[in-house]
């Protein structure tokens, strides 16, 4: 197997695994018989040499971390990029014989019978990349900071004092002049790392919000709703980039992992949890946001009356399943003001009920 050979000009359909080192390459002719198989540098130049040139073809690829670059580069140079989604593609995933070289041979084998079988998924394009890439910095340096702020809670519990409660941005001011003496070499640096990260993400605040206004003016329509900030405004409009892939407001909820999942056999039609299957980073942002629509800070509305009355006769887990519902129907209505540029009104449904007595009266 060559380390560079070229893919021959007369493959219909190529299926190609992405590795962090080699792409392993499976070409189909027009009656499915395989004509080349052999594997390329997993670089830029290295694609640029081997499908430059060669008529329009059909690549299947598996979603992954090559994916965007791979299909951006692929669809620049003319070919037609099929993206497959990973949960769906089971028989490759748990094959008895996987390997690089099968995995190629079958997404090309699945892109040649049914393309739809690949359930093709719609990368984002590099600008939004690059900006929903901000977005997930901030993120990690959230979470390192609430690490670090764990940590130092942590070290102090164990030596019998207490630390004050306070907000992670104002951590770093109120304990250190509480800081046990025997503990302060210990937490000195971490207290200077926690002060550094909170500037820092002071910083990148301002730097999305800036962006918001310059390049993003619908997340100020999303916004209106009382409970969702900045960070998951943009985080919707970056992840679904064009509300017009969507027919109905509900296959949002759906595309986002929100919507349980289905087993239905004859009369057995089972009721199971969410899919889980879009994406991790703004489903968690969804969820975060009901959680402060339905706590002791959230502003009266439709959607809140709605999930206290599930919380109330769920059960045992009635907190956790109005959460759920909660960002379910949160990610509906947010998709609804982006499409329709309504302005948001938060008692609706007690406004018409309303209007509707006065008319009968």
């Amino acid at each position: 197997m060559k380390k560079h050979a070229t893919i021959p000009a007369g493959g219909a359909t190529v299926g190609m695994d992405l590795g962090d080192k080699y792409h392993h390459v499976c070409v189909l002719d027009a009656d499915a018989r395989k004509i080349a198989q052999t594997r390329i540098a997993a670089t830029p130049q290295s694609l640029d040499e081997a499908f430059a040139g060669l008529p329009a073809l059909t690549v299947a690829i598996e979603a992954g971390t090559h994916s965007p670059w791979v299909s951006q580069r692929l669809e620049a140079l003319g070919h037609h990029v099929l993206v497959g989604n990973p949960r769906k593609l089971r028989m490759i995933s748990r094959n008895d014989r996987k390997s690089d070289v099968r995995d190629a041979e079958l997404l090309a084998r699945i892109a040649r019978a049914d393309p739809h079988l690949l359930y093709p998924i719609h990368h984002r394009g590099p600008q939004a990349q690059a900006h929903r890439a901000v977005l997930k910095s901030r993120d990690a340096l959230v979470r390192m900071r609430t690490l670090l702020v764990n940590h130092a809670r942590g070290l102090v519990k164990a030596s019998g004092a207490r630390l004050p409660s306070c907000s992670a941005q104002a951590f770093h001011k109120r304990v250190r002049d509480v800081v046990p003496e025997a503990l302060r070499p210990a937490l000195g640096p971490v207290l200077a790392t926690i002060e550094d990260l909170t500037q820092r993400i002071r910083g990148m605040d301002h730097q999305i919000e800036a962006l918001c206004e310059e390049a993003y003016p619908e997340t100020q329509t999303l916004r209106t709703i009382h409970g969702v900030g900045i960070i998951t405004a943009l985080a919707f409009v970056l992840t679904l980039e064009e509300p017009e892939r969507f027919a109905r407001s509900r296959d949002v909820a759906v595309y986002l992992g929100l919507a349980p999942r289905r087993d239905q056999s004859g009369k057995s039609d089972k009721q199971l949890r969410i899919s889980k299957a879009g994406d991790k980073f703004l489903r968690r942002l969804l969820i975060s946001c009901a959680h402060y629509i339905l706590g002791a800070h959230g502003a009266d509305s439709d959607l809140r009356q709605w999930g206290l009355q599930l919380c109330a006769r769920g059960g045992k887990n009635g907190r956790k399943r109005a959460v759920t519902a909660v960002a379910r129907k949160l990610a509906v209505h947010m998709h609804a003001l982006w499409v329709s540029g309504e302005i948001y009104e938060p008692l609706r449904k007690n406004t018409e009920t309303q209007e509707g007595k006065s008319r009968v009266a």
